[in-house]
């Protein structure tokens, strides 16, 4: 493949959005027509006191398109949501697929764990009660879980990171 048919591949580069609008700036892009990608997550979080899922990008302010080097670019810049191209030297910064594709996999492992419930069995992840399991029994904050393990014989209540858990 010589250099032309190369430029004319298209590759993954990165969109820095503006403040909180990476999502709008990733439905603008789409409705013209780009190729877009946004990795998101599920998040639990207590607000005003009741448990609520909420689906959140994984880079804040940043999204992935797809482009040539012959498609048009210009759009991009009066785009809603968009600040700028990622760029080093003033060229864009191109990302391997690979990253893409390794992200887009993490992305639907992280999609198919579901919400915890109250009961369900989880593994401790991380600390000094790490590859031990226990018993989900709800949020203590923002990040952290309320656990019923049993230790030593006994039944004990510990408070851990949301992020130290996985659900079995």
């Amino acid at each position: 493949m010589n250099a032309r048919e190369q430029s004319a591949m298209p590759a993954w580069y990165l969109i820095h959005c503006k403040a909180k609008q990476d999502e709008r700036a990733e439905e603008n892009l789409q409705r013209q027509g780009y190729q877009c990608y946004r990795p998101t997550y599920q998040r639990e979080r207590l607000l005003r006191g009741r448990r609520q899922t909420l689906c959140e990008s994984l880079f804040p302010g940043y999204l992935f398109i797809q482009l040539s080097t012959n498609d048009n670019w210009a759009p991009l810049r009066s785009t809603r949501g968009v600040l700028r191209t990622v760029s080093f030297g003033g060229q864009p910064v191109t990302i391997a697929n690979e990253v893409i594709g390794h992200l887009q996999l993490r992305e639907s492992e992280l999609s198919t764990q579901s919400v915890l419930t109250k009961g369900d069995l989880v593994r401790i992840n991380q600390g000094s009660f790490a590859e031990l399991e226990a018993l989900f029994l709800g949020m203590d904050g923002d990040e952290r879980v309320v656990l019923l393990m049993t230790f030593l014989q006994r039944k004990e209540r510990i408070n851990l990171p949301l992020s130290s858990i996985t659900k079995l």
